[in-house]
């Protein structure tokens, strides 16, 4: 099972020296110690592999099959990758007859490393639990194939999740963290599963989810990247919208959009999450401070250019520009390292206002029935 690296020597032999005492001390010896001293996930391991063998040699039965609850229970993570890899690979051999094997698991990392077409979910949603195919959906073209290339041990707890929240990086995922905390939301304690894309890669993970999959309450949170904003009988105006503005949105989100139904909504501000949380006022002062935990001389500069600044929807933008969109002689602030200095800030007590559609996301997901 574990291949040549991992596995353990199995001896069997007499463990008492009394010739009156050896008939009821015959003995299974591992790596030359006695079996009650090996690891339980090891003895589960060995108590497995003879069960299949004895199955596999079984000339007489008609059918042959194997059920295995948890096999991963007292299993590092490197043997449950391995367990799995070779319960996946079994064939049929010369002198065995083959075996159907049956395993429910709550390892992600089982669920990271097996084949979506060998997968069925049990879930529960409004009261009763319904039976989920993930090799019956339909991705669209290259989506399957990236879903399984995303699919590592912690996005892989999306196929046990009860609620889930996706974002699109590192950094939003420490922020609505954050800002959950801050508006009273315990996210873990409503059973939420937050998520990264890693990116615009929402919809390789969108058809796992809603009205004919499953049904849990799922919440996107996306920037709008706004083309421009929306003003009747004119043209787009500049991409820097005041708050409440009505944008016209990025083709990508677009598309997100026409995917909400009952179960999955799609949440976006004005432009992207660290502007939408420039626009109020008392988060800039939290956004200062973190900034200045690492670029103090960016932050002072910045706070001048910031005061001179005439309205919210300015002010934000020099705070945004300052930040991330710097003449090209100058590097940006690293956004993975603000969000975490900003999470940490605003963890550490920093008074701050979560954005409306902030706020609107991480309510669907904790107050919708599940």
């Amino acid at each position: 099972m574990l291949g040549a690296q991992l596995r353990q020597a199995l001896n069997v032999g007499l463990s008492a020296s009394d010739f009156q005492r050896l008939s009821t001390r015959l003995t299974l010896s591992v790596d030359d110690f006695e079996l009650e001293q090996n690891g339980l996930g090891f003895n589960n391991l060995i108590f497995m592999a003879v069960v299949l063998s004895e199955l596999a040699r079984n000339s007489d039965a008609a059918y042959r099959g194997l059920i295995v609850e948890e096999p991963e229970a007292h299993l590092h993570p490197q043997l449950q990758a391995v367990l799995l890899r070779y319960l996946a690979s079994l064939q049929e051999v010369e002198g065995e007859q083959p075996v159907q094997l049956f395993v429910t698991s709550h390892s992600p990392n089982f669920a990271s490393n097996a084949n979506l077409d060998c997968l069925v979910c049990l879930v529960e949603s409004e009261g009763r639990v319904e039976t989920f195919f993930p090799r019956e959906v339909r991705f669209g073209n290259g989506k399957r194939e990236k879903l399984e290339r995303y699919l590592d041990v912690t996005r892989a707890e999306l196929f046990f999740a009860r609620r889930v929240i996706f974002v699109e990086g590192a950094a939003e995922m420490m922020l609505v963290d954050a800002l959950a905390t801050a508006a009273g939301f315990d996210l873990r304690g409503h059973g939420v599963s937050l998520i990264s894309v890693e990116g615009l890669n929402f919809d390789s993970f969108l058809p796992l989810f809603g009205e004919n999959a499953l049904k849990i309450p799922v919440a996107l949170i996306t920037d709008a990247d706004p083309s421009g904003v929306v003003v009747p009988g004119q043209p787009a105006q500049p991409l820097y919208p005041a708050l409440g503005a009505a944008v016209q949105v990025s083709d990508n989100t677009a598309n997100m959009l026409e995917l909400q139904d009952r179960y999955v909504r799609v949440f976006h501000g004005v432009k992207t999450l660290e502007y939408d949380l420039a626009l109020h006022p008392i988060n800039r002062t939290a956004m200062s401070s973190a900034l200045a935990e690492f670029h103090p001389q960016i932050a002072e500069s910045l706070e001048v250019v910031v005061n001179a600044a005439p309205d919210d929807a300015a002010k934000a933008r020099a705070l945004f520009c300052g930040m991330f969109e710097r003449p090209s002689t100058q590097k940006n602030v690293q956004k993975g390292r603000f969000g975490q200095s900003l999470a940490y800030v605003i963890g550490e007590g920093a008074a701050c206002e979560v954005p409306p559609y902030i706020l609107d996301a991480i309510a669907h997901v904790c107050q919708m029935p599940g």
